[in-house]
């Protein structure tokens, strides 16, 4: 039976741009965070007219890609509509059930960590918990923060679950948002920190079920000094 041919669909100019700056956000040209560049700019480096910049613009804005800001130009918020979606919906979820979800994501990911880290990934993790050890010594919350978020992120990427690995990027950020305004007593601070050298002795040993366990343990903890920080904040 011949088939029909279906007609060809030439895609117009802003469409054409939203994709090619939506893979441009997607490949990391623009990482998230970051300030897109001048209208003025973008229009002479792309040359196209201020319209079709603005309509794609608009579309991105619309797809959770982008954001403006008042006064301080267009941001990236999301690297792809699904990680905006996901974020969003992990951003207005109860704190237990997100770290209800931590806890499944990352137990199962150190226990795959174990079975197939290689030696280089070790030797990252270690290097990782270096610097985060030094940034509580030195009290720099933030950077604590972000060094721990991209520990656990690494542990993630040595399960070698590709699908695993691309979920847990697209929440990372809902996922370790309710940790950045902990303050860990020297005692907290100290069992998180042994904790964490328990995971790592434990993937670099291939035990899956210490690192399952090491890995449960570090979300427990996190659940219960946060639960203590917005108990006391309420007492205030």
């Amino acid at each position: 039976m011949k088939h029909i041919n279906a007609p060809r669909r030439t895609a117009s100019l802003s469409a054409q741009l939203v994709a090619s700056l939506r893979s441009h956000i997607e490949t990391g040209g623009w990482p998230v965070g970051t300030r897109i560049p001048p209208e003025q700019a973008l229009i002479e480096e792309l040359g196209v007219g201020r319209s079709t910049l603005r309509e794609a613009i608009g579309a991105l804005v619309h797809l959770g890609l982008l954001e403006p800001r008042a006064g301080d130009g267009t941001y990236v918020r999301s690297a792809s509509e699904l990680q905006s979606v996901m974020v969003r919906r992990a951003g207005s979820a109860k704190r237990d059930d997100v770290l209800e979800l931590r806890t499944v994501l990352e137990e199962y990911a150190s226990g795959a960590a174990a079975l197939r880290r290689s030696e280089e990934q070790v030797r990252q993790l270690r290097e990782l918990l270096a610097d985060a050890e030094a940034a509580i010594a030195g009290e720099d919350a933030s950077a604590a923060t972000g060094v721990d978020a991209l520990f656990h992120r690494s542990v993630v990427r040595a399960s070698g679950n590709e699908l695993l690995i691309e979920v847990y990027d697209y929440l990372g950020t809902a996922l370790t948002s309710h940790l950045g305004g902990l303050t860990w007593e020297a005692a907290h601070a100290e069992e998180h920190a042994d904790l964490h050298r328990r995971l790592v002795d434990a993937i670099e040993a291939q035990d899956a079920g210490g690192a399952r366990g090491a890995a449960a343990a570090i979300v427990r903890l996190t659940h219960g000094h946060g639960t203590a920080d917005a108990r006391a904040a309420e007492d205030r």
